[in-house]
């Protein structure tokens, strides 16, 4: 143990295995030459990365161009009525989280390299058809389909970048994946702003479907030929950095990497108590994420300004949340930490709501300006460090695409009471609508702290028990093979 202490302070921490007396066992690290690793993560930091997080980024301007669309009237133009337009968004979520976890398993079965591309090809497909929807079944149908196709995507890069990355690397890496939300965002309402100057045959909104369905088809065919299969599969990698790669996930990922998907494993993993809570502070922090994301547009509008202003100040509270979002998931990668900042975020979007229901925005432009901003600094962080939060406990590689895909569709499911609580008859301020969110996020917050507490007493009794003092960076997750029940298991709080 005097040399575990030593190996510590030296900053060098250990390769945890179990033992028959303390139950810990220290074993040789793994032989990782750090000039391969480095050339690694370096490769899939400037080759994979940007193409999911341009795939992601049209996924997030299919998904929610429907707010700009009607700043321009498409609402008028298919002659909606009454709360047909939340209807429509609604709708999209029922799909949207109900098939997140059979395509997240099919995902695993048959790789994301041919699912996350025919996803995409399919729901760019219906962003084309959309613009020729003539009433509200025409539309409804089409966010249905969306909703079926577009499922899956954000659990499915979450489950595929485990497959590349070590734990303590992958909250920043789904921070910049995650990122093109808000990048998507501020040029959803750049591209909305030109798009809609556009005076010719078709609607403007029209145009916005065109444009954006066709650049989604032509990068889901260049995704199709260049995504490589794992890390260890990867057609970019010579032989040693394949089993470099192999190695890191070992190391600190995996339990077994490339193995086939065993359902009733996947499954089974679901029943735990921590998954309920892990679903209950998802679903909390989704409806504040949907909201941001189906209705800033409307929000900042309450500001008073003209159509073409709405859309472009849209643009800055989305690039500050995404600079925000970055130096959050840094943080936590560093620390080693999920529950604290993921609360914190939470609460930044709290307070946002607080004052657009304490002030009147077009009595007070700049309060209600900057409530916006902290509703995008606080709604975007949450989904890349709760994604990671759940991926880092859980080694085993068909449990994690389940989970990935259920806890995926818990959030989603947040959409729906966050679409339907924004009605027409409530406009402009929306005020029932904003205390929903704040309830959910107070109720959020509580979950995660609590959920965070336990994985922290937890950790401590079991080191108490062993006379140890150890942390999940110090154990080798290929020898955790019994999981969560392992004795040598730490969690990641």
């Amino acid at each position: 143990m005097e040399s575990q202490a030593a190996d510590k302070k030296n900053g060098e921490p250990d390769l945890v295995f179990g033992s028959e007396e303390s139950g810990i066992v220290t074993s040789e690290p793994l032989n990782i030459d750090p000039s391969i690793e480095k050339s690694i993560v370096r490769m899939l930091d400037f080759r994979l990365l940007p193409v999911l997080s341009l795939m992601y980024f049209f996924n997030s301007l299919d998904r929610s161009n429907l707010g700009n669309a009607k700043t321009d009237g498409i609402d008028t133009d298919l002659h909606l009525q009454g709360n047909q337009y939340s209807i429509i968004l609604a709708v999209f979520n029922v799909t949207f989280s109900l098939f997140d976890l059979p395509a997240n398993l099919l995902l695993k079965k048959f790789s994301g390299k041919v699912m996350l591309p025919v996803m995409m090809l399919c729901w760019g497909s219906i962003t084309l058809v959309q613009c020729a929807v003539h009433n509200f079944a025409g539309l409804l149908v089409c966010r249905l389909l969306m909703g079926c196709f577009e499922a899956g995507f954000m659990a499915g890069v979450i489950f595929y970048l485990t497959q590349f990355y070590k734990r303590n690397e992958i909250a920043f890496r789904l921070s910049i994946f995650y990122g093109t939300v808000t990048i998507a965002g501020a040029f959803s309402g750049l591209i909305s702003f030109g798009v809609f100057q556009i005076k010719h045959h078709l609607r403007g909104w029209q145009y916005l479907f065109l444009l954006e369905g066709s650049c989604t088809v032509i990068v889901a065919s260049f995704a199709a030929w260049f995504l490589p299969l794992s890390g260890s599969q990867c057609h970019w990698f010579n032989e040693d950095q394949s089993r470099v790669a192999k190695q890191r996930l070992l190391q600190d990922g995996s339990v077994k990497t490339g193995d086939e998907l065993d359902l009733r494993v996947a499954l089974t993993g679901l029943l735990d108590w921590r998954v309920a809570v892990w679903a209950i502070s998802c679903f909390c922090y989704g409806i504040a994420q949907t909201s941001v994301s189906n209705f800033l547009p409307q929000m900042v509008a309450l500001l008073g300004y003209s159509t073409v202003k709405t859309n472009l100040y849209t643009v800055a509270p989305y690039a500050v949340g995404t600079v925000v979002l970055w130096l959050v998931c840094k943080s936590s990668d560093h620390f080693r930490e999920r529950s604290l900042h993921l609360a914190g975020s939470l609460m930044a979007t709290f307070v946002g709501y607080i004052i657009l229901i304490s002030v009147n925005p077009e009595d007070n432009k700049k309060v209600g300006y900057f409530a916006t901003f902290l509703l995008c600094c606080g709604a975007f962080s949450p989904s890349a460090l709760f994604h990671s939060w759940y991926t880092n406990n859980v080694t085993v590689e068909s449990q994690r695409a389940a989970l990935a895909g259920f806890l995926a569709g818990a959030a989603n499911c947040a959409g729906i009471p966050s679409s339907l609580s924004f009605k027409e008859d409530t406009a402009p301020r929306y005020m029932p609508a904003l205390i929903v969110n704040c309830v959910f996020l107070l109720i959020g917050v509580i979950v995660i702290v609590c959920l965070g507490l336990w994985f922290r007493y937890d950790n401590n009794r079991r080191n108490k028990l062993q006379g140890v003092n150890i942390t999940a960076a110090d154990i080798a997750t290929e020898a955790l093979s019994d999981g969560w029940k392992d004795p040598n298991w730490r969690w990641t709080p």
